[in-house]
C-alpha cells in the first residue's frame, strides 16, 4: 500500500515535470519563432536598403501651382524647384547641430536609431486620440522617410520604416547620419538643406550664422510652408525661442546664452521667389496647408484655381499703394482693400497692404521677428481684427428693419446720457458736434449720426439681436458677451475684420442672402481629376424688405449730402452705388464699404501699430482709394440699380 502511494508520488510529480517542460519548450518554440519572424522582417527590407549615394539625390515631385480664376496666370508655385548645395559636416557649426539635437532628437547619439522610449509615448498618445497623430520619430527616422519612404501614416510603413533605421544606424556613423539630414531636409522658401536655408533666409554661408539664426532655422524644420512666410513671423519667433530653452534645458548652451539670442534682431533677406497677388496667395496656401498638409503641396503637382480676379487686383493695388502714399500727409501709412461677388461669396480681389514688395526696412522701425511700427509689407491687415466705427451701423439699422420699424420713424438728436456703461456715464457725441433735433432713420443713417444710432441700438433693435445680425451676416470676430460691448458697437466698438466686413454688406447686395467667402474654385490633382469644387449655396439670413430699404439709405445721396456733400467719394453720377464709412475714437482707422446688386468692395486705412492719424475720417483717407478702384470695376459689370423697398421712402 505504502508503495502505491509513493509511486503515485512519482508519477504525479513526473507528470508536473512533464507539463512544465512542455510549456517551457513551447514558450521556446514562441520566441524563436517570434525572433525569426523578426529576423525574415528585418532582412526583407533592409535589402532594399538604397546606397549612401542616395541621400544626396530626390526623386522629382510635381509642384502645386496656384492660379488666377482664368487659369492663364500663375499667381504662386508651392516649391517649384529644390534649391540646395551640400555642404560637409564641419562646414555647419556647432550651435546648429546642438539646436536640432536638443529639438528633433535630444537622444541622438545615445540610441541605436529608433528611440523606443519616445515611440511608446507616441503610440499612447495615438491610442487616446484614435487616430496616428504623432511620431516620436527620430533623426534617422526622418531622414528615411523623407527619403525612401511614403507619407502614409500605416503600420507597414511604420515596421519599414523601422527597420530601415536600424540599418542605417548600423552601417553609418551619427556624423554620417546627420550630415545626410541636414543637407536633406526642407527649410521652405524652396530651400533644401542648412547651407541653401541660410542663404535664402539670411544671404550668408551657414558657418556664418548666429545662435539665434541656428535657432530659427530649426525652427522652421517643424513646418517649413508656414513659418517660412514672412505673415507668420510671430509663431515663428514663439518656434525660435522653444528651441533656445530646449538646448538650454539639455545643457547645449547656457540660459542666459539662450536669452541673449532671443533678443538679438534677426534681418532677413527678402525672398526671390516670384509670386503674385501675395497676400491672397498666403491666405489660399494657408488653407491649402490645413486641409492637405505641405508635404502633399509639395509632392502632389496639385493645380489650384482661385477666386482672384487677376484685372481686378492690379487695380486694387495699384489704388491702394497710390492711395496709401498720399495718406501720408494725414499720418495714415498702410491700407487694405477687399473686393468679392456677393451672389457667390468668390474673393475678386485682396491686397492686405499698400506694398508687399515695399523696403522691410522703412524709416523707423527694422523687419524684426515681431514689427511694431506704422507700416508692415507683409501681415495681411484684410484678416486682422481693427474697429469698424460707424461701418457696423446698418446691421444695427437692419435688425431694426427687420423688427418691424421703417427709414420714416424719427428718434431725437439730442445730448442724452445712456447711463452707467464701462464703469462711467455714456454719453456719445455726433462727428460734428452739432445736435439736429427730431431725424428719421433714414437721415440719422445716410449721414451717420451717433446719437440716434445709439437710441436706434438701445430702443429699436436691441443690443443682443444686433450682435446676433452681423453674426449671422458672417462677422466672426464678436465673440465676447454682448455686455462687452455695450452701446457703444453700434459706433464700432468691436473689433472686424475687413473681408468679414465686404461680406456681410453683401448680404444687403443679394437683398439678405449669404454666401461665406470663397478663395478656391477648384483643385485638379496631377492628373486632372477635380478633387475640390467650391459648392457653397446662399442661405437666408435677411427678408428682401429690410435689406432693400438698406440699399435705398446707402445709395441716397441726397439724404447724406447733409454731412458729406453732393460730390463725395460715395458719388457716381451714372451709377447707383450704396456706401458707407466709418472712422473710429481717436482717427485709430478709417472705414469706407460699398457695392452695387453685384459687386462689393471694402477699404481700410490707418497705421499697423493702431496708432492715431491727423483728425481726418474714413471718406477722406479710405474713400479716394475705394473710389478709384470701383471706377475700374464699374466699367467691368453691367450698370444695375437696387429694388426699390416696397414702401415709399420719401423724405417727410
Amino acid at each position: 500500500m505504502a508503495g502505491r502511494k509513493y509511486y503515485r508520488k512519482i508519477y504525479q510529480k513526473n507528470k508536473k515535470r512533464g507539463v512544465v517542460f512542455f510549456v517551457l519548450k513551447m514558450l521556446g518554440f514562441g520566441v524563436l519563432s517570434l525572433v525569426f519572424g523578426i529576423f525574415a522582417l528585418f532582412v526583407y527590407y533592409a535589402k532594399d536598403l538604397p546606397r549612401p549615394e542616395k541621400f544626396t539625390e530626390r526623386a522629382l515631385t510635381e509642384s502645386t501651382k496656384i492660379y488666377d480664376r482664368s487659369g492663364k496666370t500663375i499667381l504662386y508655385e508651392i516649391y517649384g524647384e529644390e534649391k540646395r548645395t551640400w555642404v560637409s559636416l564641419d562646414k555647419i557649426p556647432e550651435h546648429l547641430k546642438k539646436s536640432v539635437i536638443a529639438t528633433e532628437d535630444a537622444n541622438f547619439y545615445r540610441h541605436f536609431g529608433v528611440d523606443f522610449q519616445g515611440i511608446i509615448r507616441a503610440v499612447l498618445a495615438d491610442l487616446k486620440i484614435k487616430k496616428f497623430t504623432y511620431g516620436g520619430s527620430t533623426i534617422p527616422q526622418q531622414l528615411i522617410r523623407s527619403t525612401f519612404l511614403s507619407l502614409q501614416k500605416t503600420a507597414e510603413r511604420k515596421v519599414r520604416e523601422i527597420i530601415l533605421t536600424l540599418e542605417l544606424d548600423r552601417r553609418y556613423s551619427k556624423d554620417q547620419i546627420l550630415e545626410w539630414y541636414l543637407n536633406q531636409i526642407p527649410f521652405g522658401r524652396n530651400a533644401y538643406g542648412a547651407e541653401a536655408a541660410s542663404q535664402a533666409y539670411f544671404g550668408k554661408s551657414v558657418s556664418d550664422i548666429s545662435l539665434s539664426e541656428a535657432a530659427i532655422l530649426t525652427a522652421l524644420i517643424k513646418a517649413p510652408s508656414y513659418y517660412s512666410t514672412q505673415e507668420h513671423l510671430d509663431e515663428l519667433s514663439v518656434r525660435k525661442n522653444y528651441v533656445l530653452d530646449r538646448m538650454a534645458s539639455e545643457g547645449f548652451i547656457k540660459k542666459d546664452e539662450a536669452e541673449t539670442a532671443k533678443n538679438e534682431v534677426i534681418k532677413f533677406v527678402k525672398s526671390s521667389q516670384p509670386i503674385q497677388a501675395p497676400h491672397f496667395v498666403m491666405y489660399v496656401k494657408d488653407y491649402l496647408i490645413q486641409k492637405y498638409g505641405e508635404d502633399s503641396l509639395k509632392q502632389k503637382g496639385l493645380k489650384v484655381y482661385t477666386s482672384l480676379d487677376w484685372e481686378l487686383q492690379q487695380s486694387a493695388e495699384k489704388a491702394v499703394k497710390e492711395g496709401a502714399e498720399i495718406n501720408k500727409s494725414y499720418h495714415a501709412y498702410n491700407a487694405a482693400l477687399v473686393a468679392i461677388d456677393p451672389k457667390t461669396g468668390e474673393i475678386l480681389a485682396m491686397v492686405g497692404s499698400k506694398d508687399w514688395f515695399a523696403d522691410p526696412f522703412p524709416k523707423g522701425c527694422e523687419l524684426t521677428l515681431k514689427v511694431d511700427c506704422l507700416f508692415e509689407p507683409y501681415p495681411n491687415v484684410a484678416l486682422r481684427g481693427r474697429q469698424p466705427g460707424s461701418a457696423f451701423k446698418p446691421f444695427v439699422y437692419a435688425t431694426a428693419f427687420k423688427n418691424g420699424y421703417d427709414d420714416k420713424y424719427i428718434v431725437i438728436d439730442e445730448q442724452t446720457n445712456f447711463g452707467i456703461w464701462g464703469g462711467e456715464s455714456y454719453i456719445p457725441q455726433n462727428y460734428d458736434g452739432r445736435f439736429r433735433g427730431p431725424v428719421t432713420l433714414r437721415q440719422s443713417l445716410a449721414q451717420s449720426l451717433n446719437v440716434p444710432s445709439v437710441k436706434v441700438l438701445a430702443y429699436l433693435a436691441g443690443l443682443n439681436s444686433s450682435i446676433q445680425t452681423a453674426k449671422d451676416f458672417g462677422i466672426t470676430t464678436l465673440t465676447n458677451p454682448a455686455s462687452f460691448y455695450g452701446l457703444a458697437i453700434v459706433l464700432g466698438g468691436g473689433e472686424v475684420k475687413l473681408l468679414d466686413m465686404v461680406s456681410g454688406y453683401g448680404v444687403f447686395a443679394t437683398e439678405g442672402l449669404t454666401v461665406p467667402p470663397v478663395a478656391i474654385l477648384k483643385i485638379e490633382d496631377s492628373k486632372g481629376n477635380i478633387i475640390e469644387e467650391n459648392k457653397k449655396n446662399p442661405r437666408r439670413v435677411l427678408d428682401k424688405e429690410p435689406a432693400r430699404l438698406i440699399n435705398d439709405i446707402l445709395s441716397d445721396n441726397e439724404a447724406r449730402t447733409p454731412i458729406f456733400g453732393p460730390s463725395s467719394p460715395m458719388y457716381f453720377k451714372d451709377y447707383q452705388v450704396a456706401a458707407k464709412t466709418g472712422t473710429t475714437q481717436n482717427y485709430r482707422d478709417g472705414w469706407i464699404i460699398g457695392y452695387t446688386p453685384s459687386f462689393v468692395a471694402g477699404v481700410w486705412a490707418g497705421n499697423n501699430d493702431n496708432s492715431s492719424m491727423w483728425k481726418e475720417p474714413g471718406v477722406v483717407v479710405a474713400g479716394p482709394i475705394w473710389r478709384a478702384f470701383m471706377e475700374k470695376v464699374l466699367l467691368k459689370f453691367p450698370k444695375e440699380t437696387f429694388n426699390k423697398p416696397a414702401l415709399s421712402n420719401e423724405q417727410d
